[in-house]
């Protein structure tokens, strides 16, 4: 097999240079640069200190592409969407924020973003170069990148000095756990103590954990979730907020505060509805006049319009940016795959929203009560509909739930009374980012085998990964 065929350069390292193969006794001796290996080492090749420049540059500016493009892409989708909903807002009733204020933000966090990834990636490159250059390429080849990616962390701060990042720093911390416990089952050492992370559908068993505490502290405390996740779960979870505080007071066993404001709300719906205040099951407050099963029904076309417009940028974003090459040889299977998986994603997120209020209808008829561990236990089930999922995508978004039932749980822990000590702790997302991004890049240094190939080409796309020769120039002179 040849070295084109192989994915090796034929080519050897000499002062910085690839030259080509040079013969010996009849013989070519074997390629000495790969671009695929085990062991990253980025400064492996000594680079002129313009290449260094250059490097360093290129990773910022195309880290800055990376965060500017996503968080670009879904705030364009959000405004177009807060376009027409202002369109359809009866008289009188206003947002918030005006259009034009809402674009100044979205260019502002945009540009956040987009800094917070530039300096990030360059941070890396310079660390990694800096600590190459002055400990040796090989010494320090073991240690260097994790400490690159401890030392960029920090970067975090532009999003904003004020800006917590709790969630991000979760979601970031629970994938350098997948990371690590993929090292450990490969690990002779920790393989068998690792084993049951193998499980196969560990990841809907995550997804069904995260629901119970995410969809419970959507009903019970809101305040617990994050404002941008709240905001998504009341626009997903199609009830008004009088219906979630009717559901909230009977599940508490408290007296209702505002039956009249449900009946005005489904009054303007065109429904009317007396509600009894003895009712021990709520379901005539989530649906009205409606049978639970034609609720669900209903509920699952209406969710099913509304996921439409949240998984177009999810799915078209990456792939201007992934597969930009790709696009240009064969844009209609790239993009019919990517409507295609809007399609899907919308489906799932349109059955898991109505499992969500059929689950707890028909365990609260059941046992004709409705109590905060009811709660707790009928959303659980929801997390199944991640069955429509593809495989891939399960424990994405496994672990994004899971990284927010995490900090709503710690969140409504330290509120009852337990872990007040946490509470002094500041900026304490940007240490488990910190921590999370060396273990990240510790695992894409030196267990690249661990990651998706699509991660890695857009790692590799960003840091400008070198071809790496099997030995060193001083191995080769002594």
């Amino acid at each position: 097999m040849s070295p084109a065929e192989n994915g090796a350069s034929a080519a050897e390292v000499r002062n910085g240079q690839c030259y080509p193969p040079e013969e010996e006794n009849g013989k070519f001796n074997p390629p000495s640069c790969s671009s695929s290996y085990s062991l990253l080492d980025l400064s492996q090749i000594p680079l002129h200190d313009n290449d260094k420049l250059r490097r360093v540059v290129t990773a910022s500016v195309k880290g800055f592409s990376i965060g500017a493009g996503l968080k670009g892409g879904l705030a364009l989708f959000s405004i177009l969407a807060r376009l027409r909903r202002t369109r359809s807002l009866p008289p009188g009733k206003i947002e918030v924020l005006t259009n034009s204020e809402a674009i100044a933000l979205a260019v502002k966090e945009t540009l956040r973003y987009g800094l917070f990834l530039g300096t990030f990636a360059g941070t890396f490159v310079s660390v990694d170069q800096i600590i190459a250059a002055l400990g040796g390429h090989r010494r320090t080849a073991r240690w260097r990148i994790f400490m690159a990616g401890l030392i960029a962390g920090p970067s975090m701060l532009l999003t904003g000095p004020n800006t917590q990042h709790t969630s991000l720093a979760i979601y970031i911390l629970m994938r350098a756990a997948v990371l690590a416990s993929r090292c450990g089952i490969k690990s002779k050492r920790f393989g068998k103590y690792c084993k049951p992370l193998t499980w196969k559908h560990g990841d809907i068993f995550l997804m069904c954990l995260a629901s119970s505490q995410i969809l419970s502290a959507y009903i019970l405390k809101q305040d617990s979730l994050p404002r941008s996740y709240k905001s998504f779960l009341n626009k997903h979870g199609g009830k008004d907020l009088s219906i979630l505080q009717g559901v909230k007071d009977i599940a508490s066993g408290m007296p209702f505060t505002d039956l009249k404001s449900i009946e005005k709300h489904y009054n303007s719906l065109g429904v009317k509805v007396k509600l009894d205040p003895d009712m021990k099951i709520p379901c005539s407050i989530i649906h009205g006049n409606q049978s639970c099963g034609v609720h669900g029904l209903s509920f699952f076309f209406q969710a099913y319009k509304r996921a439409l417009p949240v998984y177009l940028p999810v799915y078209l974003v990456p792939a201007l940016i992934v597969h930009r090459q790709g696009l240009k040889k064969r844009p209609f299977s790239i993009l019919g795959k990517g409507l295609l998986g809007t399609a899907r994603s919308s489906l799932f997120l349109s059955v898991y929203c109505s499992s969500a209020w059929t689950w707890t209808c028909v365990l609260f008829r059941i046992f004709r009560r409705c109590t905060i561990p009811m709660v707790a236990i009928a959303t659980c089930p929801t997390g199944l509909a991640l069955a429509i999922e593809k495989k891939s995508r399960r424990i994405e978004i496994s672990l994004y739930c899971l990284a927010r039932a995490i900090e709503s749980f710690f969140t409504c822990a330290i509120d009852a009374g337990y872990f007040s000590q946490f509470k002094n702790l500041k900026r304490a997302d940007v240490v488990v980012f910190s921590l999370s991004t060396a273990v990240i890049m510790h695992c894409y240094a030196q267990e690249r085998e661990v990651f998706r190939s699509k991660y890695l080409n857009v790692l590799d796309w960003v840091f400008g990964v070198p071809p790496r020769p099997d030995e060193t120039p001083r191995k080769k002179d002594s």
